[in-house]
């Protein structure tokens, strides 16, 4: 319960200095800092691995899988990179939020530190039921894992068809619930015109980021679930990830066209854990093939992007 405590105290005083300190007035984030923001919490994340050792090993937290220290590490780790690189689509998708909403770059991290504090308490709650479903009910993990595979092939159909925020049900819903104006009025997400008050376009672009995170976490919280059941490495491994995709999200957003085929590793990831999690009760597929599979799908679609995309530059540069 201590280890709980002082997790959770450790992201709360993170936050406060991220928005109290760091990035106190808006600015626009250079691709430096995102890049130092981001080699930081990969860093914290993979410092945070020791954590989980030491846990496990000298019994700071209650182990009901009685799972030993290095496996506790592999789970982890595992369970980190699956949030980390299904954050990858998520990026994409915000990044159309806010051209579609033309919200300015220096208002962008704002948004997004308060999205991540949605994020942090809506996991908690579907973590904590999740785990309460599993342990209930050992048969929910096929429904996860069916539901994961469907996800997959939904993904594998219309990934090549970028909606409109704009247009979206969920934009109409939030303007017949709530007055929206068309205006940006600097960093408010509320203004008052008259006796009437407004939602700004930086608040209708919070609300649908912070709705369809929850859609994300849909796919990445039972993903985990496939990995383990500990709470507390689920919730670490989750949050350390989330933490850290604001900055990511300004290293890469400018390098999205470079990520091409990135999506069908996240069909892959999405797909191979499904099946693990249909075959628990049958098949003992070992942690470390896991956490191979993963990394083998993220690198392969990485060089795909590059190797795939040079060699049609190539042959355009040799055409007539």
């Amino acid at each position: 319960m201590i280890l709980w405590i002082v997790f959770i105290a450790i992201i709360i005083v993170a936050l406060a200095l991220d928005l109290g300190i760091f990035n106190r007035s808006p600015h626009v984030i250079k691709t430096k800092e995102a890049a130092i923001w981001t080699g930081v919490w990969v860093a914290v994340a993979a410092l945070f691995s020791g954590v989980i050792y030491l846990a496990f090993k000298n019994s700071w937290i209650n182990n009901p899988t009685n799972l030993t220290p290095i496996n506790a590490v592999i789970k982890y780790i595992t369970g980190y990179l699956i949030e980390l690189s299904l954050s990858v689509d998520n990026i994409f998708l915000i990044a159309l939020i806010f051209s579609s909403f033309a919200i300015p770059k220096k208002y962008q991290h704002e948004v997004l530190f308060y999205g991540v504090l949605g994020a942090i308490v809506f996991r908690a709650i579907m973590i904590v039921f999740g785990v309460a479903l599993i342990n209930k009910f050992s048969w929910i993990i096929y429904v996860f894992g069916a539901f994961l595979i469907f996800t997959a092939i939904k993904m594998l159909i219309s990934h090549d068809k970028p909606k409109n925020p704009k247009k979206s049900k969920l934009y109409k819903w939030i303007k017949k619930v709530y007055p929206v104006s068309n205006t940006l009025y600097d960093d408010h997400f509320f203004v008052k015109k008259g006796k009437i008050r407004f939602a700004t376009p930086l608040f209708v672009a919070l609300i649908i980021i912070e709705l369809t995170d929850i859609l994300f976490a849909l796919d990445s919280i039972p993903a985990i679930f496939a990995i383990t059941a500990d709470p507390f490495i689920i919730f670490s491994s989750n949050i350390l990830a989330v933490m850290g995709l604001r900055s990511m999200f300004f290293l890469i957003v400018g390098m999205l066209d470079k990520f091409t085929y990135i999506s069908y590793s996240l069909i892959v990831i999405l797909a191979f854990v499904g099946a693990k999690m249909l075959l628990t009760h049958h098949v003992d597929i070992p942690d470390w093939l896991s956490l191979g599979v993963i990394v083998l799908a993220l690198a392969s679609g990485m060089i795909a992007s590059k190797t795939l995309k040079r060699e049609v530059k190539i042959i355009s540069a040799d055409e007539p």
